[in-house]
């Protein structure tokens, strides 16, 4: 991390990763930043323009279809789904995070959840025709990367799609995280069992020109 605005995630995660703690800076990064006391560098005015993009085109969007938005922060990205008509959960590991999307979607449609992905629930498993990981399993360190990656796999229903938007990074490149960018043999770790690759694009954000992110799509067949 550069941007100044990640300074005091990169500070909180840090401290926590040396207590052998992988998630529990997200508590405290939204708990200072609730008070005034620190930055969260993914709090956007707008959902991901890629999720965006790739919703507008996609022939099932809404209709009741269940979603579910993994990490889902302050909730952008799943008030979203649930204006075009997804039924839509929305889960993060820290509490303030999601009493903080509560407080600024009051009239929502979206059921918020506090759970880690590193150990959801047992119920989710299988039940969502659509799920949104986006650039949350790259701020978990390799340790317990594929443990959440097979977690957020395991939730996609039978005939349902998993997005997954992550920054790139090439095989063999050390990184020093937070985060840490997928490499294409990450990204292709989400095909678990019958839960294939249709496809796996570099996509340059509209917002923001030659900035690349993975944007991969898997079905369940």
């Amino acid at each position: 991390m550069t941007d100044s605005r990640d300074a005091d995630a990169t500070r909180l995660a840090a401290a926590s990763l040396a207590q052998g703690d992988p998630t529990g800076w997200f508590e405290r990064l939204y708990a200072a930043a609730s008070e005034g006391a620190a930055v969260v560098p993914w709090d956007a005015d707008e959902p991901n323009p890629l999720l965006v993009d790739w919703i507008e085109r996609h022939e099932r969007a809404g209709g009741g279809m269940r979603a579910m938005v993994v990490g889902c922060g302050l909730g952008r990205d799943a008030e979203h789904l649930a204006g075009l008509g997804f039924e839509t959960t929305a889960f993060d590991v820290s509490e303030t995070a999601i009493q903080t999307a509560r407080e600024r979607f009051p009239a929502s449609t979206v059921n918020y959840q506090v759970a880690d992905l590193l150990a959801p629930p047992a119920e989710w498993a299988g039940a969502f025709d659509l799920v949104v990981e986006s650039i949350t399993v790259q701020s978990l360190p390799v340790s317990v990367r594929a443990v959440a990656t097979s977690n957020v796999a395991r939730m996609v229903a039978a005939g349902g799609d998993l997005l997954v938007i992550a920054a790139i990074r090439e095989e063999g490149v050390e990184v020093d995280g937070p985060p840490w960018p997928l490499t294409r043999a990450e990204i292709d770790a989400f095909a678990v069992g019958d839960l294939r690759s249709v496809r796996v694009e570099q996509v340059a954000r509209p917002d923001k020109p030659g900035f690349a992110r993975w944007r991969a799509v898997f079905q369940r067949s």
